[in-house]
């Protein structure tokens, strides 16, 4: 015991905390951390706790869960003194505040309100001391998990978002009834007041306009999209497809993964397991800060069972199941309706159809939008109320806000994976340009014209060798490179089969080379990947009969790629470089 005192918070609690804390007088709220997935809805909760003097704020982590990895990094984010669970149990609080059940909850020394961690209360999960699941038994809602041994409620409130929920507890558990409390949902109230940033958000991911973003999202079941326990391992399938199938400029794919993926495997494993799908284009979502936000963004979620599944029909987004799993569900709970009634994705079939056909066919359904909360927009209210009111003193003056969703940074994709680009020249000129990140058959676009665009980093330089265009994406000026035109001069000499190098300044400019020695500007109208332009060039230069450079140089670009539309203006430098050398072929 002596051991861990040492690493027992002395200020502002402790034996002789007095002596030492400036402010000795304050009510104490404890926040109680079971992993991260839970932490994150004690985060939508704590700015109600702003600006009062009248309270300190402490943090504790029971380490009854499995996950612990990134606990202790998300707690010492908060800024607010960790207590070691021990001290916890020993430390008087006036209220604790928890988002999850397990550990020694009834030993606390205070009065415990428990808030869910998901979309209200929908998983059946192993009960404790059994090893097994309890059939029909939902987390959260049965006695095994909410009361105490001698048949006591463990919290003096459990906080509800919808009365069907109250209704199944009633059912479950009658004796901890007196406990509920309808308090809305902070999460969902966070999505509804940022849903008017949707451009943002979208901007953000660098979704172009006319392009669908695709959300792939899984919870952390081992039956669940990202899982290999299921009927079938749908995601090795459906991985390399999602940025192979769906051509790179019509379509945005990101992936927003349950903490417990995240944390459990580790996010090197993580990085590792998505390496070729994010090389090809695909954004790994911060599972803590940045999910709701992409939420926000997406036309359609690719899913399963997983509360992120359910708020986004709560939204009104389309939603594809990719997988199911109906005894980790309970049976009563509105996931389980929602899951029972969703589209599924054939993971055997081709992508862009079943999207189209989501898309076309999708009506929002009434029961997500309606069950997810009886009181949209109040919970900060009501949960505020009920927090001063168990804490025995008035609310503060201000109205009761929560924080609005923070505004991620701006990432555009990154594709280093081969780019297999199909061209088309219209009677009237335009060009429209389809590309493919590494794809593993070849798209079918008959009567097109094809070639082979790569980024100078992609991961096998032996690619380069057969590159038609080679990329790069950079500052004008930036000194490791020298000047575009040099940096374009280097690249013809070193790779022989290609026939433009093409490096991209910014949204809207890329200067290109073409072997021949014209050195061209490409300008466009509309921000967007400029590399698509010199894709575009390219099929105008070898449209003419003979060489390409005794093609009178167009001055005009139109490119189409998907319902795009965008002017391309080409300035000439006639004088060149003179460093090309021709084609080695």
């Amino acid at each position: 015991m002596g051991e861990d005192l040492k690493h027992w918070v002395r200020v502002p609690v402790g034996p002789d905390a007095a002596r030492w804390a400036t402010r000795g007088r304050c009510r104490r709220v404890l926040l109680v951390v079971h992993n991260v997935t839970s932490a994150t809805r004690l985060l939508d909760v704590l700015p109600l706790f702003r600006d009062d003097l009248r309270l300190q704020v402490l943090a504790t982590c029971t380490g009854s869960s499995p996950f612990q990895a990134g606990v202790a990094e998300l707690l010492a984010s908060t800024g607010v003194p960790v207590l070691p669970w021990e001290q916890a149990l020993s430390t008087p609080a006036d209220l604790a505040i928890s988002a999850s059940f397990g550990g020694q909850l009834a030993d606390l020394k205070g009065k415990l309100t428990v808030l869910s961690h998901g979309v209200g209360y929908n998983k059946t999960l192993t009960a404790p001391d059994t090893g097994h699941r309890a059939p029909g038994t939902v987390f959260g809602l049965g006695p095994e998990w909410i009361l105490t041994a001698g048949g006591t409620p463990i919290a003096d409130a459990m906080v509800f978002s919808h009365p069907e929920q109250i209704e199944r507890l009633a059912k479950s558990c009658p004796e901890a009834l007196p406990t509920a409390v309808l308090a809305g949902d902070p999460c969902f109230d966070r999505i509804l007041a940022a849903r008017h940033h949707r451009e943002r958000y979208r901007r953000a991911l660098g979704v172009q306009p006319g392009q669908r973003l695709v959300l792939l999202n899984s919870t952390w079941n081992p039956t669940s999209l990202f899982g290999d326990s299921g009927p079938e391992d749908v995601l090795p399938l459906l991985l390399p497809r999602l940025t192979s199938e769906l051509p790179a400029d019509e379509y945005r794919v990101a992936a927003v993964l349950h903490p417990n993926i995240w944390h459990g495997h580790g996010p090197g494993q993580i990085r590792l397991w998505l390496d070729r799908a994010r090389r090809a284009g695909l954004a790994l979502v911060d599972p803590l800060e940045g999910w709701r936000q992409a939420l926000i963004a997406a036309d359609v979620v690719l899913g399963d069972f997983g509360s992120v599944s359910y708020y986004a029909a709560a939204c009104g987004t389309p939603v594809l199941l990719g997988a199911d799993d109906p005894e980790a569900l309970g049976t009563e709970s509105p996931v389980a309706a929602f899951v029972r009634s969703a589209p599924r994705l054939d993971p055997y079939r081709a992508l862009p159809p079943q999207l189209d056909r989501l898309l076309a066919e999708h009506r929002p359904l009434d029961g997500p939008a309606a069950l997810t909360s009886s009181a949209p927009g109040q919970s900060a209210a009501l949960l505020r109320g009920l927090f001063y009111g168990m804490l025995g003193i008035t609310e503060p003056a201000a109205p009761a806000v929560l924080d609005p969703l923070p505004l991620p940074p701006y990432e555009p994709p990154l594709r280093t994976a081969p780019l297999r680009v199909l061209t088309r020249t219209g009677a009237d000129g335009t060009i429209t340009v389809r590309r493919f990140a590494e794809p593993r058959y070849e798209p079918d676009d008959t009567g097109g014209e094809g070639h082979l665009a790569v980024h100078e980093d992609t991961l096998d330089p032996g690619v380069l060798e057969s590159a038609d265009v080679v990329l790069r994406y950079g500052e004008a000026d930036d000194p490791r490179f020298g000047p575009p035109r040099q940096w374009a001069a280097e690249v013809l000499d070193r790779y022989r089969s290609a026939s433009l190098a093409a490096y991209v300044t910014g949204p809207r400019e890329c200067e290109v080379l073409h072997r021949g020695g014209l050195r061209y500007r490409l300008t466009s109208d509309t921000d967007g990947d400029p590399a698509v332009h010199a894709s575009a060039l390219l099929a105008r230069l070898h449209a003419g009969p003979g060489p390409a450079l005794a093609t009178p140089a167009p001055t005009t670009l139109t490119v189409r790629t998907g319902t795009r539309l965008a002017r391309v203006r080409i300035t000439v430098d006639r004088e060149g470089t003179g460093r090309a050398a021709p084609p080695g072929r």
